[in-house]
């Protein structure tokens, strides 16, 4: 756990600090740039496949989808008065069994 947070705080982690990761688990002989242009183009080639509507599926870690979501009645929470929710298509990741139950066994 980072120094100065405690369990309740939420700890979210920036792209750099994932270039920073993927920089150190390949290694020496990739720069931190070539790290930050991998993991844009990775980044950007999910979300462009996801707006053509396509599904990703990357075995062991999950799979990034698109969902229709229905059209609903929502309520005004300042008022009360019904508002309707038009449908529309919302992006979702479902992890794998398998990445959901390491994630588990580290965090109960």
């Amino acid at each position: 756990m980072p120094v100065g947070t405690s369990l309740s705080e939420e700890v979210a982690m920036t792209k750099a600090d994932l270039v920073v990761r993927v920089h150190e688990a390949i290694g020496p002989g990739v720069t931190k740039k070539d790290c930050a242009m991998l993991a844009d183009g990775f980044l950007k080639a999910i979300k462009q496949a996801m707006v053509e509507g396509e599904n990703i599926e990357i075995r062991g870690f999950g799979t990034f989808k698109v969902r229709d979501r229905r059209a609903r009645v929502g309520r005004n929470p300042r008022t009360g008065d019904p508002v309707r929710v038009p449908a529309r298509a919302v992006p979702v990741f479902k992890p794998s069994r398998l990445f959901k139950e390491e994630v588990a066994e580290t965090h109960h």
